[in-house]
């Protein structure tokens, strides 16, 4: 059996009448990449507060390596990165890694993770000289100098551009290849997406949903037909028709498209119509008996970001049980 590195066992956490957590179960095993999804205030840093050994839950319990995580001893396997960090300003970058590293019994040379966390260049630097980004990398760069079995990572990317965000992925994909545990949070779903092999959905304080990625996106049944139709008058900006190679009259334009039957709802990018239903096949029958012109048509399933809409979508959003600021997001 594949060993459980980490556990949350009927885990709940109040904060006096306020319930951020309630009654959560999780499982992460050795060798997985978890992605952790839920609104503001959902629960999901104050369930990495209990993962971590940071806070305790009010009842059940939680385990990291077999054990309670507020033991130190059972944190040692453990890197992790909280939404909020802080640096000694005047400490040196390579000054900061060596101080983490003087820690543990066999820590990563310090190059070796500076190079691969994009920092090598501003290794002489004060902390404090760096951009907000800089920073952001640097403290998810400690999290891995301690060859951890398991890191946790709280919004690991905010505040980085996209080129340095898409430079991390390949540093936790390579973490992630090379046996290692990760779980982390993020706003950015199309992170989760790229990242993740399975994915735990919370709102309320509540597990919604925990599968693969391509489970919990199948959960939607809805499909996205993507197409280009013909361009916009440059003054108006309404859709300007194509014209009938015959008649010479002009054929219906975009906005005719988002009318066809089955259609839930639109939405036009970079010259692009990308059209929700759930009968796919049925309305491309639509489009074309239509007689409205486009090209370079894309049918795809719903992605991340459709279902995670679908799964937290509350009747009634006065049921939200919000923790104190800081406490459970």
């Amino acid at each position: 059996m594949t060993e459980l590195l980490a556990r949350a066992v009927n885990a709940s956490k109040h904060y006096g009448d306020v319930i951020a957590l309630d009654s959560v179960d999780l499982d992460i095993p050795a060798g997985q990449l978890v992605g952790l999804l839920g609104p503001n205030g959902a629960g999901k840093t104050t369930l990495i507060s209990l993962l971590t050994g940071v806070r305790k839950p009010t009842s059940g319990r939680v385990e990291l390596f077999g054990g309670d995580p507020r033991k130190p001893a059972r944190r040692a396997g453990l890197g992790t990165t909280p939404q909020q960090t802080g640096l000694p300003e005047t400490l040196r970058v390579r000054e900061v890694v060596d101080f983490v590293a003087g820690h543990f019994a066999d820590p990563r040379p310090t190059g070796e993770l500076l190079e691969q966390f994009g920092l090598a260049d501003s290794a002489a630097k004060q902390t404090g000289a760096l951009s907000g980004g800089q920073q952001r990398k640097l403290t998810v760069a400690l999290a891995f100098v301690g060859r951890p079995r398991i890191v946790v990572l709280d919004e690991p990317t905010t505040g980085l551009d996209v080129e340095a965000r898409h430079a991390l992925w390949g540093a936790l994909r390579h973490y992630h290849a090379t046996g290692g545990t990760l779980v982390l949070t993020s706003h950015y779903l199309e992170e989760v997406e790229a990242l993740a092999q399975r994915v735990v959905v919370i709102d309320r304080g509540r597990v919604l949903a925990d599968d693969s990625l391509h489970a919990i996106r199948s959960q939607v049944a809805t499909s996205r037909v993507d197409l280009r139709t013909p361009g916009s008058d440059a003054v108006t900006g309404k859709p300007l028709p194509g014209l009938d190679a015959v008649t010479g009259k002009p054929l219906p334009g975009s906005d005719a498209v988002t009318e066809l039957p089955g259609v839930l709802r639109s939405e036009r990018t970079d010259g692009r119509v990308q059209l929700f239903t759930q009968d796919p096949d049925q309305l491309v029958r639509d489009l074309v008996l239509s007689g409205t012109p486009f090209e370079d048509l894309q049918i795809t399933t719903a992605s991340l970001e459709e279902a995670f809409v679908a799964l937290t979508a509350a009747p009634d959003s006065t049921q939200r049980h919000p923790a104190p600021a800081g406490d459970a997001r």
